[in-house]
């Protein structure tokens, strides 16, 4: 008996019990995020499209301004002209309008919806725009590691409306993965809310130009995001599992229109407003 005692006792301070010991303690692996979602009606981190239908934008886009075209010289002195800006009401909306990603871009919307959206009541929407949004990152990221073509800061010390850094000034720019994102969201937002869709388009716009007013980003970046947009969104609409997730979401939105809610900051859609109406350059 004093033998058994003696065994028991070393196996519990072994190694061996310690791991056991911790295993039943920590909690089971989290899934994959691109299987299932992390949280009851949270988006699954996965695309709608897969690599056969994303649509090839290196092949659709044309090349980047080079050498001394005209081109170039055009995207030069938007930028030169825009850094004046600064301090300015453009400016400020530009500031804001860094933000990127379905959240960011659904509030920059409000003001043609009428409403802010409470995310947390439009899990459909929120799922839709997620997933579409890994299919606008795949879209521009074959095209910016291609060309790898260099931010307008780079290289000068002209005012910039954000922090510079190193992983920044690294990141290449054509095409703006932020035009990129607010052109197909702007198509998705009139799908849902046709009615509306010009002012979908018109605040998608000036959206993308804040990035030329930002200085990051030339102006052939921003419309290379939009064409590179209308790609995504065309391939999308062919995909089933993306018609179903956007008649789910015309609904959902539907009734949170209709039930009202909070109304958006009207100082901030004047500043839209105007924004849309004067040019940049």
């Amino acid at each position: 008996m004093a033998r058994l005692t003696l065994v028991l006792t070393f196996l519990a301070a072994s190694p061996l019990a310690a791991v056991a010991q911790d295993a039943a303690q920590k909690p089971a692996a989290a899934p994959a995020v691109g299987v299932a979602p992390l949280t009851p009606g949270k988006p699954a981190r996965a695309p709608y499209l897969t690599d056969a239908q994303a649509p090839d934008t290196v092949a659709i886009l044309s090349p980047p301004p080079r050498g001394q075209s005209a081109a170039e010289a055009a995207d030069k002195a938007a930028f030169n002209a825009t850094r004046s800006l600064k301090g300015g009401p453009r400016w400020a909306l530009a500031t804001t309008d860094v933000a990127d990603g379905a959240s960011a871009i659904l509030d920059d919307f409000a003001c043609v919806i009428g409403q802010r959206i409470d995310q947390s009541r439009a899990p459909a929407l929120m799922t839709l725009l997620e997933r579409a949004r890994l299919d606008i990152a795949r879209a521009t990221r074959a095209p910016k590691l291609h060309y790898r073509r260099l931010r307008p800061f780079v290289g000068n010390d002209a005012e910039i409306c954000v922090m510079r850094t190193s992983e920044l000034g690294n990141a290449f720019s054509f095409p703006s993965s932020h035009a990129t994102q607010a052109w197909t969201y702007a198509a998705i937002m009139a799908a849902l809310m046709p009615e509306k869709a010009t002012q979908f388009f018109v605040r998608a716009r000036s959206y993308g130009e804040s990035r030329v007013v930002c200085g990051l980003h030339w102006v052939s970046d921003i419309e290379a995001g939009r064409t590179a947009a209308s790609a995504v969104y065309a391939a999308l609409q062919g995909d089933s599992a993306f018609r179903a997730d956007l008649e789910k979401a015309r609904a959902e939105l539907g009734k949170l229109v209709t039930n009202g809610g909070t109304a958006p900051d009207q100082a901030v859609c004047a500043r839209e407003e105007a924004a849309a109406r004067e040019p940049i350059l």
